[in-house]
């Protein structure tokens, strides 16, 4: 090694240590400047602030060690601390541009952290800018990684809670032994039929109810797509030896379904409380 590398290294291992020995003012600095906003920003919940802190403590041991010239890892120290971020029910709660404005923000504690170090070593320009060029390209590409993994991590949120919304909005309710209510309210599209025909079958199948009363009372619209999906589950029901009794259905559906040709071909009431007092209360 030549005598320019052993100065340049040793220059590194200074920087490394100078930047290991600021961590807890980097920490107390990014604190004291946070803006109260949306999400895990603006809480006032002293163990969320806490937890917080801890989570950006952690990030400055991982981003000191990349200045670290003996140590071999490089970008592969945030995978974890990516990861576990990203999952975090308060940091999903956080605008994105409020997670990268900190970022940003980090990155300007760190250049600033920078002059002090460059000021106190006199080192050149060829140096500083090194230095300054690693600290940004290193924000630059953990900033990309995050928000993937942020956006990732949302959907993999939204289609959970869509799932959910979905099992909650066909709830088949067990009323006797022998008799199950499926309430349906609101507009059914093509997807929401799509699961319940999944969901009614298994679960008639698994209450073994002989029948199925299906309340159309708060369903204002039905095209036909979703006419032609209430038939055939009908139609799978009967093959499962379930017997389908639709209940308030609006005279506006009614006469659509008659205009389309659709015929159900099943008993029906005009009220769930008729249905109830045909089936039940017998």
């Amino acid at each position: 090694m030549t005598i320019e590398k052993k100065l340049q290294v040793a220059v590194d291992k200074e920087l490394h240590e100078f930047l290991c020995d600021n961590i807890d003012k980097l920490n107390d600095e990014w604190f004291a400047g946070l803006t109260k906003s949306e999400g895990v920003y603006g809480s006032d919940d002293q163990a969320v602030i806490d937890v917080l802190k801890e989570q950006n403590k952690d990030f400055h041991v991982r981003f000191c060690e990349l200045f670290d010239p003996e140590s071999p890892l490089s970008y592969e120290l945030f995978e974890e601390w990516i990861v576990e971020i990203s999952k975090d029910e308060q940091h999903l709660m956080t605008p994105i541009d409020d997670i990268i404005d900190e970022f940003n923000r980090t990155e300007t504690l760190y250049l600033e952290l920078l002059d002090g170090f460059v000021a106190e070593h006199d080192l050149c320009g060829k140096e500083t800018l090194s230095y300054t060029r690693k600290i940004t390209s290193a924000f630059n590409q953990i900033i990309v990684w995050f928000t993937r993994e942020n956006a990732k991590q949302a959907e993999f949120k939204l289609v959970a809670q869509q799932a959910m919304i979905l099992e909650l909005s066909t709830p088949v309710i067990s009323l006797t032994p022998d008799v199950a209510l499926l309430p349906l309210v609101g507009d059914i599209d093509t997807n929401r039929a799509k699961y319940m025909m999944d969901n009614v079958l298994e679960q008639c199948a698994k209450l073994s109810v002989e029948y199925l009363i299906l309340d159309l009372s708060g369903v204002v619209i039905i095209d036909t797509m979703v006419a032609h999906r209430i038939f055939n589950i009908i139609n799978s029901l009967r093959l499962l030896g379930v017997e389908t009794i639709l209940s308030g259905i609006r005279p506006e559906i009614a006469q659509t379904a008659t205009q389309l040709g659709i015929g159900f071909n099943v008993k029906t009431t005009h009220s769930l409380k008729a249905a109830v007092e045909r089936y039940i209360l017998k």
